[in-house]
């Protein structure tokens, strides 16, 4: 959605490296907001990212307006099952329906044999495969590594909104996560892991902790007991100087 950082151009190099032609698309897309302030206050750079991606050697920028690629208002809304059920979409709800519309749009338009997203929004990697999956999309749906800053935390367009003060709080989610992760897959207490995360973000009053949850990432249902998931992983939702910041830690 713009405001390109070093993790969306991860993305682009991989793409290059594999890939014959790379196309990126930035469109703010206002199907998933459920929040209009947020929607307005969300950090709008085109002309820089253009220059960036110009540098990558992209083949395509499509930039479209949202009165051009919604000419039709949409009505149609989209369910997940349980790859959309929880974490960000309770917490957002309709999100992940206006995530669907708009991929399936670009994909009838671009036609790709892949597609690249980020492993910082994983519940929405899961979204994207069921999409592919269920609308039988000829493509492959490639995870990428979160691209972190020094101090740990996970790039996103939305540390631009953060006071230098803000970000290095918010690099406790990071420290938490890795907490939470403590022994290696195969070994993973779900419950007392996801307890020592929760105190340790508590004794720092300005994160306003969300969700915190162990969850299978293929499937995104959250694990609490039982077998171990084939991948599981801890995923949060905090809020720091009134931004919502996102971040998942996948066992290895």
């Amino acid at each position: 959605m713009g405001a390109l950082h070093q993790g969306h151009l991860d993305l682009v190099r991989r793409a290059r490296r594999e890939c014959d032609r790379v196309v990126v698309s930035i469109f703010v897309n206002p199907l998933q907001f459920n929040n209009p302030e947020d929607l307005l206050k969300y950090p709008r750079h085109p002309e820089a990212d253009a220059a960036m991606l110009e540098s990558e050697l992209v083949d395509l920028l499509y930039s479209p307006q949202a009165t051009d690629f919604y000419q039709i208002p949409s009505v149609t809304t989209l369910d997940f099952g349980s790859a959309g059920a929880g974490l960000e979409g309770a917490m957002r709800p309709g999100h992940f329906s206006g995530v669907g519309l708009v991929l399936a749009r670009l994909f009838h338009l671009v036609q790709p044999d892949k597609a690249y997203f980020g492993a910082k929004d994983l519940q929405q990697v899961a979204v994207v495969k069921t999409l592919v999956r269920d609308l039988e999309f000829p493509l492959e749906v490639v995870r990428c590594t979160t691209r972190r800053e020094e101090n740990g935390l996970a790039m996103s367009s939305r540390n631009m909104r953060l006071s230098p003060d803000g970000i290095q709080l918010a690099s406790h989610l990071h420290k938490a996560l890795q907490l939470a992760m403590g022994n290696s897959k195969g070994h993973i207490n779900p419950l007392s892991s996801k307890s020592a995360a929760l105190d340790y973000l508590h004794t720092f009053p300005g994160i306003e902790i969300e969700y915190l949850e162990w969850v299978d990432a293929n499937s995104m249902q959250i694990w609490n007991e039982g077998p171990e998931p084939e991948e599981p992983a801890v995923c949060l939702a905090a809020w720091v100087e009134g931004v919502r910041l996102i971040d998942n830690l996948i066992a290895e």
